[in-house]
C-alpha cells in the first residue's frame, strides 16, 4: 500500500465514523422512542430493554451506513481540494482519479460487507424482534394502581375486576376507604366496600393477594331478581391471580415475513410461487378446453381422446352451451385469475425483497463514485455543503426506492428495474464526474454557487464555441 492510499484511506475514517454514530444515534433514538410505549409498563426486566435496542440497531445501520460513506467521501474530497492537496498532486503527475482509486477498491469491500448484513443479519434481527414485540404484546400490563381513580383489573384467567381507593401508600401497600367491583361470576354483581386493606404480591410477582379489613359485601344474583345480600366481615382475602404473568419468549421460529426472509428463503418462496403459477396456467387451460369441447357438443377423457357427443339436455340446438354452464365456467375462470393475481402479488414482494438487498449494498459504491468527483467540484461549500447534498442525494435515492417498491408490490413494475433504477440514475452522473475529475472548473477562491454555476454552464460554454467556429470555405473563386 503506498503512502498517498494510505493517506486516502485515514483522510476517510474519521469523517465516516463522525458520521456513522451520528446519525445512527439520532435514528435509533427516534426509532424507540417511537416503540418504547409498547414496553413500558408491563413489568419487563432490563433484559428484555436491552434485546429491544440491540435488535432495533440492523434496520438502522442498513439505512445509515451508505449514507455515512456518502458523507465521508463529500467531506473528505471537499477538504482536500479546499487545502490544494488535489491540484499540488495534480502538479506533481498525479492524477486526480488516482485519488478516487483506492476508494473505489474500498467500496466494492464494503459493499460485499453490505450484502451479506442486509442478506443474513438483517433479516434474522428483524425475526427475532418482531417475535419480541409479539410476546410482549400478549403480556399482561403490570398492575399499577391509582388513587381516586376506579382501575381495571386484570387477572390470569381473563377475569375482571374494578378497584378503587380513596388513598394508596405505595411504601406501605396499605389503602384507605376501599370499593372493589367484583365481575369474576357471569350475572352476578358483588360490590365489596371495606375501611382499609393491605396488598402483597407472592415471591415470583404472579399473583396479588389484598387483606380487607371491616367491610361489607353487597351481592346480587340471576336466582334472586331484586333483591340482594349484605355481609358484613373484618377480615377478608381477595386474590387476584396472574396480575404479574411473566413474559413468556416463545422459539424464533414459524411464519416470518418478506422482510425477516434470508436470501434462499426467498428465492424458493419465488419458486413456490412459480410453481402455483403453472399449476393455476394448466387449471385455466383445462377448464378453457372443456367449454369449447362442450360447446362443440363433443365430450372428451383426461386423455385427450374423444368418446361421444353430449347428451342433448346439456347443449342447446345450434351447439350453444346453455346460460348456466357459461356462468359456472366465467365463475371458475374468475377465482383463477384472482388466485393467480394474489401469487403473482407475492411473488413480486419477495423479488422486490432480493433485489433491493442487493441495490442498497451496492449503493456504497455508488456513493463513492459519485461523492469524490462532485465535491472536487465545489471546495469553498463546507460543512453546510456536505450536509445539504449528503441530505439530498440520500433523500432523492431513498424516494426513489421507496416509490419503486410500491409500484413493484402492486405489480405496476417491474421488481428488477424498480430497485435498481435509483442506482443506474445516480451511476451514469457519477460515471461522467469521474471521467471528468482531472478537468479543473474552479478554483479555491470561487464560492460555492460559483462553482455550480460553472459547472452548469461549461457544458454550455464548449457547445457554444463548436457551433462559432468557423467551417470550411465552400467554393472557390478563379
Amino acid at each position: 500500500m503506498t503512502i498517498l492510499t494510505r493517506y486516502v484511506i485515514k483522510a476517510h475514517i474519521g469523517p465516516f465514523l463522525f458520521a456513522f454514530i451520528a446519525v445512527t444515534g439520532l435514528l435509533f433514538l427516534n426509532a424507540v422512542a417511537q416503540r418504547l410505549s409498547d414496553l413500558v409498563g408491563k413489568g419487563l426486566g432490563p433484559e428484555v430493554f436491552g434485546e429491544f435496542m440491540l435488535l432495533s440497531l440492523p434496520h438502522i445501520v442498513a439505512l445509515t451506513f451508505p449514507m455515512a460513506v456518502l458523507v465521508a467521501v463529500l467531506y473528505t474530497f471537499s477538504e482536500m481540494t479546499a487545502q490544494n492537496e488535489i491540484t499540488a498532486m495534480a502538479a506533481g503527475g498525479i492524477r486526480p482519479t488516482r485519488l478516487l482509486a483506492p476508494m473505489l477498491v474500498i467500496g466494492v469491500g464494503l459493499t460485499v460487507m453490505m450484502f451479506y448484513f442486509n442478506a443474513q443479519v438483517l433479516p434474522e434481527s428483524n425475526h427475532r424482534l418482531s417475535s419480541l414485540m409479539s410476546d410482549v404484546g400478549s403480556k399482561s400490563p403490570t398492575l399499577e394502581l391509582r388513587e381516586q381513580v376506579i382501575n381495571e383489573v386484570h387477572t390470569g384467567d381473563n377475569t375482571r375486576y374494578f378497584l378503587k381507593a380513596r388513598s394508596i401508600d405505595q411504601a406501605s401497600n396499605t389503602m384507605v376507604d376501599v370499593t372493589i367491583y367484583d365481575m369474576s361470576r357471569p350475572g352476578d354483581n358483588r360490590v365489596i366496600v371495606a375501611d382499609h386493606g393491605e396488598m402483597a404480591f407472592t415471591e415470583d410477582r404472579m399473583d396479588l393477594y389484598v387483606l380487607l379489613a371491616d367491610g361489607t359485601v353487597f351481592e346480587t344474583t340471576e336466582e334472586r331478581p331484586g333483591g340482594f345480600q349484605r355481609m358484613d366481615f373484618e377480615r377478608q382475602v381477595i386474590p387476584f391471580r396472574g396480575v404479574g404473568t411473566e413474559l413468556e419468549r416463545r422459539t424464533a421460529g414459524g411464519g416470518r415475513g418478506a422482510r425477516e426472509l434470508t436470501i434462499p428463503m426467498l428465492e424458493e418462496r419465488v419458486a413456490e410461487g412459480m410453481a402455483n403459477l403453472r399449476s393455476l396456467g394448466e387449471e385455466s387451460r383445462q377448464i378453457s378446453r372443456r367449454t369449447v369441447e362442450t360447446a362443440l357438443g363433443l365430450d372428451h377423457s383426461d386423455d385427450g381422446e374423444e368418446t361421444e357427443l353430449l347428451s342433448p339436455a346439456v347443449v342447446e340446438p345450434g351447439g350453444m352451451v346453455q346460460d348456466g354452464e357459461i356462468a359456472e365456467t366465467r365463475s371458475t375462470l374468475q377465482i383463477t385469475e384472482n388466485r393467480w393475481n394474489v401469487h403473482a402479488l407475492s411473488i413480486y414482494r419477495f423479488q422486490v425483497e432480493i433485489h433491493k438487498k442487493y441495490a442498497i449494498a451496492f449503493a456504497c459504491l455508488i456513493f463513492i463514485l459519485l461523492g469524490g468527483p462532485f465535491a472536487a467540484r465545489f471546495p469553498q461549500g463546507g460543512v453546510g455543503m456536505v450536509i445539504a447534498m449528503s441530505a439530498g442525494i440520500f433523500f432523492l435515492y431513498w424516494v426513489g426506492l421507496i416509490g419503486g417498491e410500491r409500484l413493484a408490490v402492486r405489480g405496476h413494475l417491474n421488481p428488477v428495474i424498480a430497485m435498481w433504477l435509483p442506482n443506474l440514475i445516480l451511476f451514469t452522473p457519477g460515471l461522467w464526474m469521474a471521467w471528468r475529475m482531472g478537468r479543473q472548473g474552479t478554483s479555491n477562491r470561487s464560492g460555492a454557487f460559483d462553482g455550480v454555476r460553472g459547472w452548469l454552464r461549461d457544458p454550455l460554454n464548449r457547445r457554444g464555441a463548436v457551433e462559432s467556429a468557423p467551417g470550411p470555405a465552400v467554393g472557390g473563386g478563379r
